[in-house]
This record gives C-alpha cells, structure tokens and sequence, in this order.
C-alpha cells in the first residue's frame, strides 16, 4: 500500500466530514492526535495506534488542502 492509496482511502472515509468540518478545525484534531502521541510515548503504551491516528489527521488535513502527500514527500525528500 503507498501513500497515495492511503491518502485515498481516508478520503473516501472522512472527507465528507474533514471538509465540512474545515481546515481550522481539522488542525484542532490533528494537534490534539500529537499531544496524545506525546502522552503515549510518555508512557510508552498505545505509540502504534497514537502514530496512525496522527498520520489519517495529517491525510485529512491534506485532502482538504488538495496536497498529494506522496507527491510532496517525494518532492522534499527524494533527490533522483
């Protein structure tokens, strides 16, 4: 599965709700994921699930953004 999938996938779940919702408050919930990442690193229990919370947020994010985040990793990251 690549990023892209994922991103798509997320889409079709949440992307009614994420647009309606808008990018203000979709950034609420995304902040909120990462404090309780940091909670779970903290205590270290629950990292798993408080990462892939994290990352469906920032693709929420994204989508109502219109970013293809595979294509900007890519762009920032992957020198050809």
């Amino acid at each position: 599965m690549d990023i892209r999938e994922v991103q798509r996938i997320i889409d079709e779940m949440y992307g009614e709700r994420d647009r309606e919702r808008g990018v203000w408050q979709d950034l609420v919930w995304l902040g909120e994921e990462v404090g309780e990442l940091f909670k779970a690193v903290r205590e270290n229990k629950g990292i798993e699930e408080e990462i892939a919370d994290v990352f469906a947020w920032l693709l929420s994010v994204a989508n109502v953004l219109n970013v293809d985040v595979e294509k900007a990793f890519k762009n920032k990251y992957i020198k050809d």
